[in-house]
């Protein structure tokens, strides 16, 4: 299995557009691929099939993957919470049961996958887990989505060294959002110094993007032109090979 967990360095800084953007380059190029949102909070309630994430609809749309709801989303929670609020608020612990089922199926499936997580590294997802532990459980590398303006150095720098501490690879990270023609010295800077401090790949920058829409399931080329060198990368690189003795 190949592929990304996605984060972010806070809510609403544009992770389902770029899981979705890397979703939907990977099935351009014929891979077999499944998508997954684990857990979602904020679900809007659909008279036949329940509480529905928009967020893993767009997902599954961008990625044209044969997946039921369920194998896609398995958790999902209505309002704004984080999952462990959502959880205790609602009385429905976190099915750790019915995530395993659904990676099983979709390691079965698939040989690419893309997941996004939901907020941040940190966010709590019970008592004992949050989402650093998820990425873990599935031994993927992180892309981590940050915004472009001002305090987004700090943002992600404490999201990277949060993730090196728990051993997570980072795989890149992605500036989304930006504006050129109004960008800020900040803007403009921000990528290289968290290059620089961070000891990274300078990070993938994705402008805003008015013809990208999460309801309407549509992803704009002046999102997908950013990311596409970076698939064709992944794509050519070996995987890792067998252990030698």
């Amino acid at each position: 299995m190949r592929g990304w967990f996605v984060t972010g360095t806070d809510t609403e800084v544009g992770k389902t557009v770029i899981a979705g953007a890397l979703a939907k380059l990977l099935r351009e190029r014929g891979r077999r691929l499944g998508v997954f949102k684990p857990v979602a909070t904020g679900c809007r309630r659909d008279l036949r099939a329940g509480l529905v994430s928009d967020d893993a609809d767009f997902l599954a749309h961008c990625g044209d993957v044969d997946q039921d709801l369920e194998t896609t989303n398995p958790v999902r929670y209505g309002g704004d919470l984080a999952p462990m609020v959502a959880a205790e608020h609602t009385r429905r612990p976190i099915d750790w049961a019915a995530i395993d089922r659904s990676w099983e199926r979709i390691e079965q499936a698939a040989d690419w996958v893309v997941i996004e997580g939901a907020g941040g590294l940190l966010v709590p997802i019970d008592k004992k887990k949050n989402m650093a532990d998820l990425a873990r459980r599935f031994g993927l590398p992180l892309i981590i989505v940050a915004r472009a303006g001002l305090g987004t150095i700090n943002h992600t720098l404490l999201t990277i060294e949060a993730a090196r501490q728990r051993k997570l690879e980072v795989a890149a990270v992605v500036i989304n959002g930006y504006h050129p023609a109004s960008a800020t010295l900040a803007e403009e800077t921000n990528p290289v110094l968290i290059s620089r401090l961070a000891r990274i790949d300078m990070p993938l920058i994705v402008p805003f993007d008015p013809k990208t829409d999460v309801r309407q399931g549509t992803v704009g080329e002046s999102v997908l032109y950013p990311l596409r060198a970076f698939v064709e990368a992944a794509l050519t690189r070996k995987a890792p090979g067998p252990p030698t003795a």
